[in-house]
């Protein structure tokens, strides 16, 4: 078990150091620098990137932004996979930093998912969730869980978990408590994977296929 706990917490903790670069098509009143930030692997782009949002409006007209999505080597990265994931599906063997692609116009929609809030995001968040514990516990995990646990979930998301440690009562903490379910979900992953991305995987997406579409 404490080798379990371990492995959970790097990847709660895990952080992919990150170039962010404007496309160069996109229209700039000056030159746009490279944007650099570690990137969180248990959240979402579009739930961490707002500094790398604001820093590349400074060079940009208003009328020439519209969403914003990202890329790599020319594959539009969906905001609903987790960072990790995407990470290890497509950069994994690629030196560091990760270099990623930011868009302002020309939103594949083919591809990707529109993301209008962070309310849509904590939605997604919950819904895999409730979709993991019922899969594998039959909500009998997710029902012993007070609101205000589930909230410090996604709040240590929301915040990127920069300010969640084992020693206050905050996310880490909620999982240690579960640690059980935790496990039984890792392992459920790396059965369903044959272990390929099985570190990058946690609690919240038990099952990708029903999960991210």
């Amino acid at each position: 078990m404490t080798d379990d706990k371990d492995v959970l917490r790097d990847v709660w903790f895990g952080r992919i150091p990150t170039c962010f670069t404007l496309y160069q098509d996109e229209i700039t009143e000056r030159e746009a620098e490279p944007y650099y930030l570690l990137l969180p692997r248990v959240s979402y782009l579009t739930l961490v990137t707002d500094k790398v949002k604001k820093h590349f409006q400074k060079v940009m007209k208003q009328e020439d932004i519209s969403e914003i999505w990202f890329e790599y080597e020319g594959i539009p990265l969906k905001w609903h996979y987790p960072i990790g994931l995407l990470f290890d599906l497509l950069a994994s063997s690629s030196p560091l930093p990760w270099s990623i692609t930011v868009h302002f116009k020309s939103f594949p929609e083919k591809d990707l998912l529109h993301c209008p809030s962070k309310d849509a995001i904590e939605a997604h968040f919950m819904s895999c969730m409730k979709e993991a514990d019922a899969l594998k516990h039959k909500s009998q995990v997710i029902n012993e869980m007070q609101k205000k646990d589930h909230k410090q979930l996604w709040m240590g998301l929301q915040n990127g978990l920069t300010s969640f440690g084992p020693s206050i009562g905050n996310s880490w903490n909620i999982l240690q408590k579960k640690m059980d379910f935790v496990i039984s979900l890792l392992e459920y992953i790396r059965q369903q994977l044959n272990d390929l991305l099985f570190r990058s995987f946690f609690v919240l997406w038990l099952q990708m296929d029903s999960c991210i579409h």
